[in-house]
């Protein structure tokens, strides 16, 4: 039970983030660019946690300026590198091709944990890890003609916002020795709108910024896919491995792909549906008790020899 609601956090911020889209694609339509978009979530989440933090967490909005670099590094090297990277990744490949390379995070998070983090590298994460980068393959459908395509600056643009997005485990983490969930997803996204405001100059857009339809999603957006999926996250890492955790959050690609098939009517046929299975399976395969899963290896390759 100590770890189950972990995990149940982790998979909930996991299914939040999937459902972006939704906010995404409207604010598009109303003029907005990515990074717009980004700024928009980023400053908005700002707000509401500002908000937030005012009447429930008053004694939690203090941080000792020496800390600030652990805030720098889950706010600008992860949350504005990733979306910067990953947006540039999208704008120079396959947009298939740059969600694979965004999700080889779990391996980042797994190889910066072993030695930052002092966590146990073993067979059972390194399966679960290859899992979830092969399944993310077959949801994104990538055909040899897209992968031949790529250029170097979009390998490493692609490879950057996998390493930013894995960032955010690994800081995180070290803030959450000294700090709560809140005030790390707090001061995070006061750094990233500190950041990304200046250089997106998303006050020029004023008049659209006002108009009830842009307000409605861009609240949705700093709520549900931002506040609320962080602050699960965040939360969630308190008590779970981030190598663990990394791989859990590989289920949002899943709730994304049954949510472009409900809502945009997207194919979905049966190389994702295999995909999304080997996703679930490596996420299973990480959540088993110590032991089990080396323990169900054995017993598979015991039974191949007799």
């Amino acid at each position: 039970m100590k770890t189950s609601i972990p995990m149940l956090l982790i998979s909930s911020s996991a299914a939040l983030w999937g459902i972006i889209a939704i906010f995404v694609r409207k604010l598009t339509g109303f003029g907005f660019s990515s990074m717009e978009i980004v700024t928009l979530r980023v400053v908005t989440a700002a707000i509401l946690l500002g908000i937030i933090g005012m009447i429930q967490y008053r004694d939690q909005l203090k941080i000792a300026l020496k800390d600030l670099p652990m805030f720098i590094g889950t706010g600008i090297c992860s949350i504005v590198l990733f979306n910067w990277c990953y947006f540039s990744a999208i704008s120079q490949m396959n947009l298939s091709i740059a969600v694979i390379l965004l999700y080889t995070a779990p391996a980042f998070v797994t190889v910066l944990s072993y030695f930052f983090l002092k966590e146990k590298m073993n067979s059972i994460k390194l399966i679960s890890v290859g899992g979830t980068i092969l399944g993310c393959v077959l949801i994104a459908g990538v055909n040899a003609k897209a992968a031949v395509s790529i250029s170097g600056g979009g390998l490493l643009t692609g490879l950057g916002a996998g390493f930013g997005y894995a960032l955010y485990s690994i800081f995180g983490k070290f803030a959450l020795k000294k700090y709560t969930p809140f005030t790390v997803t707090f001061y995070t996204f006061i750094v990233a709108a500190i950041t990304l405001l200046p250089l997106t100059g998303l006050w020029n857009k004023g008049q659209v910024l006002i108009s009830g339809d842009v307000v409605f999603y861009g609240i949705g957006l700093g709520l549900f896919p931002t506040v609320l999926a962080y602050l699960f996250y965040t939360k969630g890492l308190e008590n779970v491995e981030t190598s663990k955790a990394a791989i859990i959050a590989t289920v949002e690609p899943i709730v994304a792909t049954v949510l472009s098939v409900f809502l945009y009517d997207e194919n979905f046929g049966v190389i994702q549906g295999l995909g999304s299975a080997i996703i679930l399976l490596s996420v299973l395969l990480i959540n088993l008790p110590a032991g089990s899963g080396r323990k169900m290896l054995k017993q598979k390759a015991s039974i191949k020899n007799d």
